[in-house]
């Protein structure tokens, strides 16, 4: 076995990882790095998408090394009752442009890709023998865990099933700006027939490319990939963008967490002196299951920590992580109003209500950065649900966020065809 020495090893080349690896090369241009990805690429196979209030001047000046799509002239949601144009810009980037820009911004000898990790530990790293080579070690000062949410018995909470699929047309689309909900649709549920909150995704990436993700809030992880292509395919040709050439597609199950032990949750991810970030670490959104906001949040925290040994980082992150789930604790309740308030089939009312409310307010709430007086206006006024289930679902928890062998859990898996993106910058 050879052995390698680093300043910090980092395991896991998704959003949080990565950024993790550019702050601290930023921050510190002679650090010896290692990003550690069992996977080919960095950032799996993604697309994530935020609004650019949600990041301070150094978080867009970090994102700014990787090529993204905006629209400055807002986006848009529409429900049965109404349409609604907001605007705040919009940010979307895709993981192949994530996996592009670390490769141009990364030392080469600090992508360490196709390598899985076997064992961590506060000192290093040990990867599993490549096809031809041999176990290698990599000795760390410190050391990161970004690996991929663990599903718990600890953590309860329902699910956001969807699939996407990137399309580009012949014709230009003539969709302006993004429609990042829209339930006019049926509200059927992603397997089976019943119901679900469900709603379709709309980013158009270019003149004539657009993205379609049919997206839903379930009770259980299942997904029947035939039915969601069959209701892509009927949302593209309403629309007119029946004769597309697809270009990748997307699909996942995310958790929606309305409840749990965290300490409990905290001591089954635990190594001793290592820290754990990312969605193992527990730094998502509750009920959204949105992380660009925390994530550069903490890739910037570890690069203003840099000095800190391997147990400093890791008692630190511990504690970050400890914070972030207390301050998340209101959206869990509002997952729980969602889940065992609404019956599923009116569960687009939660959402078709919360969408009236002032833009300022809806930015806040997805960034996790609600004032006490978001808090009290998201709840005042005539109830989307019944008030004694609301009082009921208070004190429910949820199931336990457990998952069997072949659910698509905690990611995404994107597959891109060979035609060149159509991007925007």
């Amino acid at each position: 076995m050879s052995d390698s020495q680093f300043d910090c090893v980092i395991v896991g080349g998704g959003l949080a990882g990565g950024l993790i690896a550019l702050a601290l090369h930023k921050a510190r241009p002679n650090y010896r790095i290692a990003l550690v990805e069992a996977g080919r690429v960095v950032g799996g196979n993604h697309r994530w998408s935020w609004f650019d209030s949600d990041l301070s001047a150094k978080g867009r000046e970090l994102l700014s090394a990787f090529r993204q799509t905006g629209w400055d002239d807002g986006y848009e949601v529409r429900f049965p009752k109404y349409r609604r144009k907001l605007k705040t810009a919009y940010r979307s980037m895709a993981s192949a442009d994530f996996h592009e820009g670390l490769l141009r911004e990364l030392p080469e000898s600090a992508l360490y890709l196709g390598r899985k990790a076997v064992g961590l530990d506060a000192s290093g790293v040990d990867l599993a023998a490549p096809e031809f080579g041999e176990p290698e070690r990599l000795n760390a000062r410190s050391v990161i865990d970004c690996r991929s949410f663990k599903p718990s018995p600890h953590l309860n909470g329902g699910w956001q099933v969807f699939l996407g699929r990137h399309i580009r047309l012949s014709e230009p689309h003539g969709q302006e700006r993004p429609v990042i909900m829209d339930a006019t649709v049926d509200q059927h549920a992603p397997h089976g027939n019943g119901s679900a909150y469900r709603f379709v995704y709309v980013l158009p990436l270019g003149a004539h490319d657009v993205f379609l993700e049919d997206t839903y809030y379930a009770d259980d992880p299942m997904l029947d990939r035939s039915a969601l292509s069959g209701r892509i395919d009927q949302y593209a040709s309403k629309h007119g963008w029946q004769d597309g050439a697809i270009v990748g597609h997307e699909a996942g199950v995310l958790p929606v967490l309305t409840g749990g032990d965290f300490s409990a949750y905290q001591d089954t991810i635990r190594i001793p002196g290592v820290a754990v970030a990312g969605a193992r670490g527990g730094f998502t959104h509750p009920l959204t299951s949105y992380t660009m906001c925390v994530a550069v949040e903490n890739a910037l925290a570890v690069a203003d920590n840099a000095d800190l040994s391997g147990e400093q980082l890791a008692a630190l992150f511990e504690v970050r992580a400890r914070r972030h789930w207390r301050k998340t604790g209101y959206y869990r309740l509002l997952a729980r109003f969602l889940f065992f308030a609404a019956r599923p089939e009116r569960r687009v009312k939660v959402f078709q209500r919360f969408y009236r409310l002032r833009e300022g307010l809806i930015e806040r709430f997805y960034a996790a950065r609600s004032n006490p007086f978001d808090k009290v206006r998201v709840l005042w006024g005539e109830p989307p649900v019944p008030i004694p289930s609301a009082i009921t679902a208070m004190f429910k928890r949820g199931a336990p966020l457990k998952t069997d062998a072949q659910t698509e859990f905690g990611h995404s898996e994107f597959a891109q065809n060979e035609i060149p993106a159509e991007n925007e910058a």
